[in-house]
């Protein structure tokens, strides 16, 4: 078999992976120690991200023509590809956080939503909280509100009813009125 055949269907699984990808991140990898690369790895996997060492010149062939292509200038040295077709934050996120304790871990860059960004636009991009971190934030806010009216409502209720707190207001308006007609 020609080296070639026995290429190709390692490009087709690369260019599979990245065809639906919300991201692409690659890593320099050199340095980690076994450990280090099996907790990563595990991280990974736990977020539903798919995580390989491949050659630069099959990553390469597989980026062509893809929003990836943007990716080729970093495909120097041992690279990692993280790919995840369901979070667009989650591989930065993990790969960022890991690497703050693996300090040998180096982002090279990445592709999220068909933007290509460097290490430092990945960093970045790694603040951006879970889809449902962000969820669970909005629906608080929109919750509060509610809350905060029912608690307010509750407390009248406990009062005697609006009639109550509106009867000591309502006073002085016909006051204000009556002396107003009087005055002209």
């Amino acid at each position: 078999m020609a080296k070639v055949e026995l290429k190709q269907p390692i490009v087709e699984e690369i260019s599979a992976n990245i065809k639906d990808a919300q991201s692409v991140v690659l890593v320099d990898y050199r340095g980690l120690t076994v450990e280090q690369d099996t907790n990563l790895r595990k991280q990974l996997r736990e977020a539903g991200i798919t995580y390989k060492v491949y050659k630069n010149t099959m990553m390469n062939f597989a980026f062509k023509g893809t929003d990836c292509e943007s990716l080729t200038p970093y495909l120097e040295g041992p690279s990692a590809i993280a790919i995840s077709s369901t979070d667009a934050t989650a591989p930065a996120r993990i790969l960022c956080k890991f690497a703050k304790d693996a300090n040998k871990l180096e982002i090279k860059g990445g592709v999220v939503e068909g933007m290509a960004y460097d290490a430092a636009g990945i960093a970045e991009i790694a603040k951006i909280p879970s889809r449902e971190e962000l969820l669970s934030r909005l629906f608080g806010s929109m919750q509060s509100p509610v809350a905060n009216f029912a608690r307010v409502m509750n407390q009248l209720a406990e009062k005697g009813g609006a009639g109550a707190c509106e009867a000591p207001a309502a006073a002085p308006a016909e006051e204000t009125a009556e002396a107003a007609e009087a005055a002209e």
